[in-house]
């Protein structure tokens, strides 16, 4: 009998399987805040295949999301705790042979099924603590209005690794530049046996098969990161802000290409 499901663990019938195969629709909350760093830290993170941007090339963007997720058949959604997860993550920007992409250096999730599908993705989650203020039409949550404040924290590892408040001011053009691109991520699996180099080493482009969004809305931020035992984040270190945002959006995500393969 063949063994079924997109991603572990496979069975007869694949119910079994972490995560059902693209594509993976996504609703969230957005709280963007992007900063510029030395460019010597965002170029430390990038492999050898890419290069800095040469626009801004310090510029970074962290990131909240407080998303409902869901394959096609929508059942997840009516299944909350298969569907609903936060995660705060940090976005840089590199060039490709010319070409200007967005890279997610480090992310934080905090549902195990986000973590199956960054592996799948490239994008290099971790577990972690993910906490945002959300907006109500009643009582004293804020509305999506000037003035309004919400807040946003990260921990892992019992550590808190950044925390954030912005004050709505205006409705704005986008959310910000950062993130504005196809992503540029490497999958990366590390062979079985000792010594040798990877299983196999892939530099894949990926982006959004579809997107709608509400009205972005620009914002004052204050923002801070912190040193961890085990995180890097706080090595970003936030020299001066650009800008912050809110926005609340539809998100496709089905696939992406093979850009260069490094090993085997």
């Amino acid at each position: 009998m063949a063994l079924r499901g997109f991603f572990g663990p496979q069975s007869a019938t694949g119910r079994s399987s972490l995560i059902p195969e693209p594509p993976w629709h996504y609703s969230g909350d957005l709280i963007t805040i992007e900063y510029r760093t030395d460019p010597a830290r965002v170029r430390e993170l990038l492999p050898d295949s890419l290069d800095l941007a040469e626009q801004d090339p310090g510029a970074v963007a962290l990131i909240w999301a407080d998303w409902q997720s869901c394959s096609d058949s929508r059942e997840e959604l009516l299944d909350p705790v298969r569907s609903q997860y936060k995660e705060a993550f940090v976005v840089v920007r590199c060039q490709y042979q010319g070409q200007t992409y967005s890279r997610c250096v480090y992310i934080w999730v905090d549902k195990d099924f986000a973590i199956a599908r960054g592996l799948h993705q490239g994008y290099p989650k971790k577990l972690g603590s993910i906490h945002m203020t959300r907006p109500h039409p009643y009582g004293p949550a804020p509305r999506i209005e000037a003035g309004a404040r919400f807040g946003a924290t990260l921990a892992a590892a019992d550590r808190r690794l950044a925390q954030a408040v912005i004050t709505l001011r205006e409705p704005a053009e986008t959310n910000g530049f950062v993130n504005g691109h196809p992503m540029a991520h490497n999958r990366r699996l590390p062979a079985i046996a000792k010594g040798e180099g990877p299983a196999f080493d892939e530099l894949i482009e990926s982006g959004a098969a579809s997107f709608e969004g509400g009205t972005p809305w620009s914002a004052d931020a204050d923002v801070s990161v912190f040193e961890a035992p085990t995180e890097e984040l706080a090595r970003l270190e936030i020299h001066e802000l650009i800008g912050a945002y809110y926005r609340q959006v539809g998100v496709t995500w089905d696939g992406g290409r093979l850009l260069e393969r490094t090993a085997p």
